[in-house]
Order: C-alpha cells, then structure tokens, then sequence
C-alpha cells in the first residue's frame, strides 16, 4: 500500500476514533441522567408503561455503548498496528488485506477468507 493512501485511512481512523470517544462520553452522560431517573424519586409518578419505556431506552443505550466500545477498540488496534507497519496484514493467516476491504473496514484485522471462517462458527 502506498504512502498516500495509508495516510488517508490513517486519518480516517483517528477521525473515527475522535468520534467514538465523543458518542461515548454522550452515552455515560445519558447512563448518569438515566440513574438518576431510576432513583425512585418519581416511581410512583410514571406509569408502568412509561417505566418499561425508559428501561428499553436505558438498555438500548448501554448496548450502543458497548458497541461504540468494541469499535473503539478496534480502531486503537488498527493505529497501533500502523504504528508498528503492521497495518494491512491479516493477523491470523499473515495475507495481505485487500485496499478495497480496508476502505470499507479501516479497522479491519483479518481478510475476507479468516473473517468468513471466524463468522461461520
């Protein structure tokens, strides 16, 4: 891969990682408000169906958050491994992974073969 283009995904994972960590810090600001909801200061107040609605909405929440976590995780794995120029190499059978994958998937870490046998399980 040449330099131009590993330095466009490059930035594409450092935008993407500025932008995970804000969606996340968001997500702990709602969790915080959302406890305070649950407190039992108002229980009383909301109807159940009301309080099965924040429940969902709560735990829709923490489930994006976990998401946005993992991703997190990944882009970090994907800079660290541009750091390292190991970036673009799948980590379980050594292949190059395809550009095309990598623009699609930037954190990417297996190629198309490895993920389809990981999924596939």
């Amino acid at each position: 891969m040449d330099n131009k283009r590993l330095g466009a995904l490059k930035t594409r994972l450092e935008d993407e990682r500025v932008r995970l960590v804000a969606e996340i810090e968001e997500y702990e600001r709602d969790g915080q408000e959302a406890l305070s909801d649950v407190s039992g200061e108002n229980n009383y107040r909301d109807h159940m169906a009301d309080q099965g609605s924040a429940t969902f909405a709560r735990e829709l929440g923490m489930s994006l958050e976990d998401n946005a976590r993992e991703t997190l995780a990944q882009v970090d794995g994907a800079l660290g491994r541009v750091a390292s120029g190991e970036y673009g190499t799948c980590k379980r059978c050594g292949a190059k992974i395809p550009v095309e994958r990598l623009e699609a998937v930037p954190w990417a870490d297996l190629c198309i073969a490895c993920k389809e046998r990981e999924e596939s399980r």
